[in-house]
């Protein structure tokens, strides 16, 4: 009976890449700092693989790269306010770092958006004015970060009463389950 609720989910995440102006293009992206204090922040959606793998993209010099080389559990949430629906990814986030990929899905960033990921200075620096920001001509910190999910939360807020699952990653395979919303 989960089945119905596993195939909407999927084709939200998948509409959150393909289609322009889709509420789960953006998603809050969490992880764990080095002082083991929760941080969020809303990134990107660029990819989703048949796995159900999301890939945002980010500086390589980011906190939440750090973050992640250093404890690797993360989570996504996306959240779609016409259809009270919200999707919780739960898993392990990496860099990736296999240069032919970086290669191809840098090629597929626009231009114009390229220059996001070469600052002259790392993301977080302080700087007197924002006019004082450099880029860089010819070098790039451009940072695919992928989420292998072992645990996806479906929650449908709907009357007379709402719907929420859970979905394990178990032996390669997804088992679903109902839970008390």
């Amino acid at each position: 009976m989960t089945d119905k609720l596993w195939e909407d989910l999927k084709e939200e995440l998948m509409l959150g890449v393909t289609q322009k102006g889709h509420p789960f293009r953006f998603c809050t992206f969490a992880s764990v700092e080095t002082k083991n204090s929760p941080q969020m922040r809303t990134v990107v959606l660029r990819h989703i693989s048949a796995e159900l793998n999301p890939i945002f993209y980010t500086d390589k010099r980011s906190q939440k790269v750090l973050e992640i080389k250093k404890n690797n559990k993360a989570s996504l949430l996306f959240y779609n306010p016409e259809k009270l629906l919200q999707i919780k990814i739960v898993g392990r986030a990496s860099a990736l770092n296999d240069p032919q990929r970086i290669k191809g899905l840098w090629a597929e960033v626009p231009e114009n958006n390229k220059k996001d990921y070469t600052t002259h200075l790392a993301p977080g620096t302080f700087i007197d004015n924002p006019d004082e920001v450099e880029y860089l001509a010819d070098k790039n910190y451009f940072c695919p970060v992928e989420i292998e999910p072992h645990k996806i939360e479906y929650l449908k807020l709907k009357r007379p009463n709402h719907i929420r699952a859970s979905f394990l990653k178990e032996n390669g395979s997804w088992e679903g389950k109902f839970m008390v919303p």
